[in-house]
C-alpha cells in the first residue's frame, strides 16, 4: 500500500512524502521516500500515526469463535450456484451447526417455521403483534387461552416438519442442477464438475480432465473441500453402494438431518473437531474450547465469555442427558435429531420456562407478547402500551 502526501517547503517539510507498507508474515515494514528532508520530529510523528492507523484498521472488535467447517471457504463468498449444490453449514430446526456451533436461531425456527421471514427488525410492531396473537391461537389447540407443554410440543413438531418439506423442495432444484442428463442419478464426477464450475473453473475443461484422470490443479483449500465432500458423498450412498446418488440420497448429502445414517456421520464430524483426546467422549472443557476468536479488547472478551457461558449451559442442562459430565456420540445424536419427540417436549418446556412469569407451567398470551424477541427474534417496542389493545 502506498500513501503519498504533498509537502510544503515553507513549513520545512519535503515536497513529497511517500510511505510504502509491506506485509510480511510477522512484520509490517514501512519504507519512506522523501524528496526533501523532514524535521526529525515530523518524520517520527507521521510514521507513528500511519502505523497506528494501519494497525487499528486490522482489529476486529467482533471477534468470534473460529468456524471449523471445512465446507466454508475463507474470504470467498459463495455464489448462487454454490448455495444450490453445497451442503449448508446451517440446518433449520437443528440445534447445532455443521461446525459444532450452537444454532442461535433455533427457538425462532421451531416456533415460527416457514413464517420466520415475516418477523424481522424492520417489521412494523403492530403487524408483528397481530401475527404473534394469531400464532398463539393456533398453538392453543383446546382454546383455553393458555399453551401447555404438550400443545407446544405438537406445534414444534409441526414447524420442524415445515423445514423438512422446504429442504425437500429445495433439494429438487439442487438435484436438477447437478443431474445434467436427467437420468435420475448423479455420479461423483458429475457433481465434482458442477462444484468446480461454481468456483469459477471452466466446466468443459474440468469435465475433460476428470474424464481422462488428469490432474485438476486446484488450490489447496478447494482440494480440501473436495476431499471432505467426497467422504460425505459416499456416506450418503445407501447400500448396496453404487457410487451414484438418487434424489433421496442427494437430499441426505445436503441435509443429513433427513437420514439417520447421515445424522450419525454429522455427529462424527463434530466429534472430530471437538474431541481433543480422541476418546469418543466429550467433556465440558472440550465442548466449550472450540477455538476462540482472537481477543483484541474487552468488547471481544465479553462476546467470547458469553459464548462460553451459553455452551456450558447447553452442555450441562440439555445435551448431557444423564448428567455424568460426559457427552457420548449417542447423546449428541439424540440431541441433534430434529424429529425426536422427547427433544420437542424438552424444547417446549424450556420455551415455556423462559416466559412463564406466573409459574403455572403454561404460557398466556401476554407472556408470549412480552417475550416476543425470544420467540420471534423481533421485539414489540410498543408492547407495554398496547398490551390490551383490540384490533
Amino acid at each position: 500500500m502506498n500513501l503519498q502526501f504533498p509537502g510544503n517547503s515553507k513549513s520545512g517539510f519535503g515536497e513529497t512524502f511517500k510511505i510504502k507498507v509491506v506485509h510480511q508474515p510477522r512484520a509490517v515494514i514501512l519504507e519512506a521516500d522523501m524528496a526533501n528532508s523532514w524535521s526529525r520530529w515530523g518524520q517520527s510523528l507521521f510514521v507513528f500515526l500511519a502505523l497506528f492507523s494501519l494497525l487499528y484498521s486490522t482489529i476486529d472488535v467482533h471477534a468470534r469463535p473460529a468456524n471449523m467447517s471445512v465446507l466454508k471457504l475463507k474470504n470467498n463468498p459463495t455464489s448462487k450456484e454454490e448455495n444450490e449444490i453445497l451442503p449448508p453449514d446451517h440446518l433449520n430446526g437443528v440445534k447445532l451447526e455443521m461446525d459444532g456451533h450452537i444454532n442461535k436461531d433455533f427457538h425462532q425456527e421451531v416456533f415460527l417455521g416457514k413464517e420466520m421471514e415475516e418477523f424481522d427488525e424492520d417489521s412494523e410492531p403492530r403487524r408483528n403483534r397481530k401475527k404473534l396473537i394469531e400464532i398463539f391461537s393456533k398453538v392453543d389447540l383446546n382454546k383455553d387461552k393458555s399453551i401447555s407443554a404438550k400443545e407446544m410440543q405438537r406445534w414444534i413438531t409441526e414447524k420442524t416438519e415445515e423445514h423438512f418439506l422446504e429442504a425437500v423442495r429445495e433439494n429438487k432444484m439442487s438435484f436438477h442442477a447437478v443431474d445434467p442428463d436427467g437420468d435420475g442419478h448423479v455420479t461423483w464426477d458429475e457433481y465434482r464438475v458442477k462444484f468446480l464450475a461454481s468456483k469459477g473453473f471452466n466446466e468443459k475443461e474440468m469435465a475433460e480432465k476428470i474424464k481422462h484422470n488428469e490432474e485438476l490443479k486446484v488450490d489447496e483449500e478447494t482440494q480440501e473441500v473436495l476431499e471432505s465432500l467426497k467422504d460425505r458423498w459416499f456416506q450418503a450412498d445407501n447400500p448396496p453402494a453404487d457410487q451414484l446418488l438418487n434424489e433421496e440420497e442427494f437430499l441426505s448429502f445436503l441435509h443429513p438431518e433427513h437420514s439417520r445414517g447421515m445424522l450419525k456421520y454429522m455427529v462424527k464430524e463434530i466429534f472430530r473437531d471437538l474431541d481433543q483426546d480422541g476418546d469418543k467422549r466429550l467433556t465440558l472443557s472440550e465442548f466449550i474450547s472450540l477455538p476462540m476468536g482472537t481477543v483484541e479488547n474487552q468488547q471481544a472478551q465479553d462476546i467470547d465469555d458469553d459464548w462460553v457461558r451459553e455452551r456450558k449451559k447447553e452442555f450441562e442442562e440439555v445435551i448431557d442427558g444423564d448428567h455424568d459430565g460426559i457427552v457420548t456420540m449417542e447423546e449428541l445424536e439424540e440431541y441433534m435429531d430434529p424429529m425426536n419427540e422427547f427433544n420437542a417436549l424438552n424444547e417446549a418446556r424450556q420455551m415455556i420456562a423462559v416466559a412463564d412469569e406466573n409459574q403455572n407451567h403454561h404460557l398466556e398470551q401476554e407472556e408470549v407478547l412480552k417475550y416476543s424477541e425470544y420467540f420471534t427474534g423481533s421485539k414489540l417496542m410498543d408492547y407495554a402500551r398496547n398490551v390490551h389493545e383490540e384490533f
